[in-house]
């Protein structure tokens, strides 16, 4: 909004309101707002405040956008995008994206969203969401990675490996960490934290994580189109956390209580959250209770929040100025409001509760004081004995005697169900439902796990697992994307003698994988590391990743991997061994025992 004046004959300059919101964008509210004029013929300033034009609405208000569409993203190329978010119900939204503007508005529940539609690779640009502007936003590639602590590997612990990346200068390669975020009760419509996309130039590539780097680098130095990685990693996690309730009911011991899960959200919703500390909230039909006490002296019997309020007549000279509330002390978490203000809050039993009323809080006539105490135990109390009063400089108001009351939630008979929350040691989906589900409409190009010593000794389960997970993600963005990973890393010392294998086990399931369409792996037990389950060299690992995507997302008929078994027979006492994915040929590596190694009958 801007503000001009005229001329207006020899009187005052005249104001003239130009708002340059778009018709899709205006909206008409009560706002507060402070005009400032300065008389044009004067040398002293004359200061005009406009103050009257206040109320109790909430003002035009601005969009809010998912924290992944910020600087410096990556939306993917060639295919439809869709573009979210959340505004007041029924806000027109406006979104103007590389000179096209696409138009909506929030429905009854605040959301919202437009669709674009395939955009050719390129960049930067400018995304404008009403008054909010995105700036460098690239067009291009963008892989979705998840795993665990080897996807998640931080690219600083790299560089004396590879002294590369310290003057990286890749600007059109970029990097979203999305943080940890692990809820068992139901999924999340938003990320957690206040992750940013970087770039690789050298001022921001330590944010980079390490795979994610070089597989980037390798697919740009090929294509030269720009590349977005949207890492969703967190170390130390079983594969079954990354995958929905939905896909886990083969694993029932997976699943969560749903029931429990429902009972104790149900109780822990407060129904006067935002509605029972305003001013003029109705509270006729609330019950009575004396002020100081007990829960128990007074015959409330509840685990959880209890709401009181108090109406009263204010002396004069408290009308407009500071004051002081003093609640005393309390058992165990209060929340106070003074004529719907927040004025003060303590989490715990103990100290005394003194909290200041700002000037202007305190009106004419009829006030206000609503508490909201919460004991989770049952045993709220209004300790006696203490001052319970609102204190200005000349007069004060006596808060003891009849205050209204009413129960916020209560916990009681619900600890059945928390109790059987707590019994549950290992469910899974929790990663899924924090970190996957929130970005389920970002569009990428393909995928790349890294993930499975975590569930090593437990192979049986993963070679089922591991697919469930694939057709999951793939269900709940709506395409089949290509899906490349990993295989474990050779690790500990080497045996010289067959024997049973944990680790051996999981990457044949993760080999038996490959079954399903548009997937490849990574084979890398040639350069793991005998004491270090997080080998370095993570460069290898994105360069055979980068071959697999080759194939699996942009079509090329290459050679993507090392050699694969394809069949067996018997011939005069020897095996003949048959692979596919030779090249040009095989031929042995040299060993210290100058012929072909590292194979067993069984």
């Amino acid at each position: 909004m801007d503000i001009l004046f005229e001329k207006n004959g020899g009187h005052e300059p005249r104001p003239i309101v130009l708002d340059r919101r778009t018709e899709g964008q205006k909206k008409v509210t009560t706002t507060k707002f402070v005009l400032l004029l300065f008389c044009l013929k004067k040398v002293s300033p004359v200061f005009l405040f406009l103050a009257g034009l206040v109320g109790g609405g909430e003002g035009w208000a601005a969009v809010r956008l998912p924290k992944l569409v910020g600087d410096r993203m990556v939306l993917q190329r060639e295919t439809e995008l869709k573009i979210w978010g959340w505004a007041d119900p029924g806000e027109k939204v406006t979104v103007r994206f590389r000179g096209t503007p696409y138009y909506t508005e929030a429905d009854g529940t605040g959301k919202w969203h437009v669709m674009l539609p395939p955009q050719q690779p390129g960049g930067p640009f400018l995304m404008e969401v009403n008054e909010k502007v995105i700036r460098d936003v690239l067009v291009g590639d963008v892989y979705l990675c998840g795993g665990q602590s080897n996807q998640e590997t931080p690219i600083e612990r790299l560089v004396e490996k590879f002294p590369e990346i310290p003057v990286s200068n890749n600007h059109m390669i970029r990097h979203y960490k999305v943080p940890s975020q692990d809820v068992t009760d139901g999924v999340r419509e938003e990320i957690a934290g206040d992750a940013v996309w970087h770039s690789a130039t050298a001022s921001e590539v330590m944010n980079w994580t390490s795979l994610a780097y070089f597989f980037a680098t390798e697919v740009w130095n090929r294509y030269h189109v720009p590349v977005g990685m949207l890492v969703a990693s967190k170390g130390g996690t079983d594969i079954e956390s990354w995958i929905s309730q939905e896909r886990l009911k083969d694993f029932p011991r997976l699943l969560v209580d749903e029931e429990a899960v429902r009972k104790v959200k149900e109780s822990r919703q407060d129904k006067g959250s935002g509605r029972w500390n305003q001013k003029d909230f109705d509270d006729s039909d609330w019950a009575e209770t004396e002020v100081p006490g007990t829960w128990d002296e007074r015959g409330i019997r509840t685990k959880g929040s209890v709401w009181y309020r108090k109406t009263f007549d204010l002396p004069s000279s408290m009308v407009g100025r500071h004051a002081r509330i003093y609640m005393g002390r309390m058992a165990d978490g209060d929340s106070v409001f003074v004529n719907g203000r927040l004025v003060g809050t303590t989490s715990y039993f103990g100290p005394p509760r003194k909290y200041d009323i700002p000037a202007g809080v305190l009106v004419q006539g009829k006030n206000n004081v609503t508490l909201k105490l919460t004991a989770m135990n049952g045993h709220g109390e209004i300790v006696p004995d203490k001052p319970y009063v609102i204190r200005g400089d000349e007069d004060s108001v006596s808060l003891c005697g009849t205050w209204k009351y009413k129960t916020g939630f209560d916990r009681t008979g619900v600890e059945e169900y928390v109790e059987r929350l707590r019994q549950q040691k290992m469910v899974g989906s929790g990663l899924y439902n924090g970190m996957i589900y929130p970005i389920r409409d970002w569009k990428v190009r393909g995928a790349i796990w890294y993930q499975g010593e975590n569930n090593a000794g437990r192979a049986f389960a993963y070679k089922k697992q591991f697919p469930a997970l694939i057709n999951d993600w793939r269900k709940h963005w709506g395409y089949d994307f290509p899906f490349i990973w990993v295989q474990l890393a050779n690790f500990m010392a080497v045996d010289e003698q067959p024997k049973e294998s944990d680790w051996a086990e999981l990457r044949e399931a993760q080999n038996q994988t490959l079954y399903l369409p548009l997937t490849g792996q990574a084979v890398i037990t040639d350069i793991g590391e005998a004491n270090d389950i997080h080998p370095k060299n993570k460069k290898d690992v994105g360069l055979r990743l980068a071959a697999n995507a080759l194939n699996v997302a942009y079509e090329r008929d290459t050679l993507s991997s090392g050699p694969v078994y394809q069949s067996m027979k018997l011939e005069n006492g020897r095996i003949l061994l048959s692979f596919s994915n030779i090249g040009k040929g095989l031929k042995a590596k040299g060993n210290k025992y100058g012929y072909l190694y590292g194979f067993a009958i069984a």
